[in-house]
């Protein structure tokens, strides 16, 4: 590709009022509609005073503009302004600019947070009912929960404070706001997000786990699953007798890494060398004169009664896999690591501790929110942030639903940045022959195919 020299100062001019660059979101705000999103939030969004006269009039479009900033790549309140270029205000009502979104977005409190949540729960059931977004949640399902410290920096921000966090293995202090969140996913369907709270950076692990646990089981079973082809997984944050018991009660399975003390030691003391059995992981590197996986883990199980002399007790499988510690270098003498988890899982002990291991399957979603807005904490409020946390939420379930209705494996597992550039920063000229609404795309855009499919499945229901 080569440049040109005909170009002149003035040859570039922003004077277009026809041309959007984000026409994808026509298909995808189309779709949140169809689910119900802005009647959810005026169901359950509601205000009944104001810190700044008129800063919460109109939320429900405001909400909506917020998401479909995200959507199109926005990860501080500033870049907001995206949804008002060009033709958006001609395809699109209700658009806002960023410092009234801002001010409206800190008239947020605990219990607004708590009502927009409901509206995540509720929109996440009608996304599934609309679209393959939980496909096969009927025959099985996952629940896991998982804590993060996102770091911030100054003292401006309302809510943050020195939490725990590792950083190459090494644990170590770290002012931030700590997120906690639970996804949903299937054996065939990425995981979407059940529920999202952010908390102080101090905050524990397992703060509020326990129902947020129920809330997601629920969800769930709203959605379509059976309780008892529910499995909740979680790291040893959230292996307490409340969350298990919550987790019982609802009637599902459970999975959570279990931390090492005296009695979990003498639990896997009683096994012996003879009951492991090796684990072959999917995906596992083989030898290629053996055949065999290049892995020396090990599993085995025991009995084991958690929570022993409390109100909590519970009996269930203690499953330990071991592997050889990289330090030791004696064959003679091998050293173990030991990694337990404690479930009612009932998979035999090398399939159950394979589920277990794809927990980490969370860490994509933590990831993918950290590649758009979860890059930034945008406010110094902590309930404008709580509620930005939320509407993220929001924004990931209808992108990830929307890449199911491309009827395309690559998108129905992509990543939000893979779906934003390819199927929602599209642009688009917009005309009106005959006073009809039509828009003209780029020709020969690699994603026709799939961006039609999207447009025809949303705009033929």
């Amino acid at each position: 590709m080569q440049g040109s020299h005909a170009w002149r100062a003035d040859s570039a001019l922003f004077d277009e009022d026809n041309l959007v660059s984000c026409a994808g979101l026509v298909p995808l705000l189309e779709l949140a509609e169809q689910a119900g999103l802005s009647q959810l939030l005026d169901e359950h969004v509601r205000f009944a005073c104001e810190r700044v006269k008129s800063g919460a009039a109109n939320s429900t479009p405001k909400l909506t503009s917020i998401i479909a900033g995200m959507a199109a790549g926005a990860d501080s309140i500033d870049d907001l302004d995206v949804i008002r270029a060009g033709g958006m205000k001609k395809l699109f009502g209700g658009i806002y600019a960023a410092t009234t979104l801002g001010i409206f977005l800190r008239e947020f409190t605990h219990g607004h947070t708590r009502q927009l949540s409901a509206v995540l729960r509720r929109h996440l059931v009608a996304l599934a009912e609309q679209t393959p977004v939980l496909a096969g949640i009927d025959e099985r399902a996952f629940i896991d929960i998982d804590s993060l410290l996102r770091p911030v920096y100054g003292h401006a921000k309302q809510g943050a404070s020195f939490g725990h966090t590792k950083i190459a293995g090494k644990a170590i202090l770290r002012r931030g706001l700590s997120p906690l969140a639970v996804t949903i996913s299937t054996p065939t369907a990425a995981p979407v997000l059940a529920g999202v709270r952010l908390r102080a950076g101090r905050a524990g692990s397992g703060k509020g786990a326990a129902s947020m646990v129920t809330e997601a089981i629920n969800t769930a079973t709203d959605a379509g699953a059976q309780a008892h082809n529910l499995l909740v997984r979680g790291d040893s944050a959230f292996c307490s007798g409340k969350v298990i018991a919550a987790v019982v009660k609802a009637g599902a399975t459970f999975s959570f890494a279990i931390a090492r003390n005296p009695a979990v030691d003498a639990a896997i003391s009683s096994i012996g060398d003879e009951q492991y059995k090796p684990v072959h992981y999917p995906g596992a590197v083989t030898d290629p004169d053996t055949g065999q996986s290049i892995s020396d883990a090990q599993v085995s199980e025991v009995e084991y009664t958690a929570f022993a002399g409390t109100q909590y007790e519970i009996t269930g499988r203690l499953i330990v896999r071991r592997v050889l510690d990289a330090n030791t270098q004696d064959p003679l003498f091998p050293v173990w690591r030991y990694h337990p988890f404690f479930t009612n899982n009932p998979e035999p002990v090398t399939a159950a501790d394979i589920t277990h291991r794809r927990h980490a399957i969370c860490e994509t979603v933590w990831s993918d929110l950290i590649d758009g807005p979860w890059a930034h904490q945008p406010s110094g409020s902590f309930g404008a942030n709580a509620a930005w946390t939320i509407l993220a939420a929001i924004c990931h379930n209808l992108l990830r639903a929307a890449g199911t209705l491309t009827h395309t494996a690559r998108y129905a597992r992509a990543r939000g940045a893979t779906l934003r550039t390819h199927l929602i920063n599209l642009p688009a000229r917009l005309a009106r022959p005959q006073r009809r609404p039509v828009l003209h795309l780029p020709a020969h855009w690699p994603r026709a195919q799939a961006w039609l499919t999207l447009w025809n499945a949303v705009f033929t229901t």
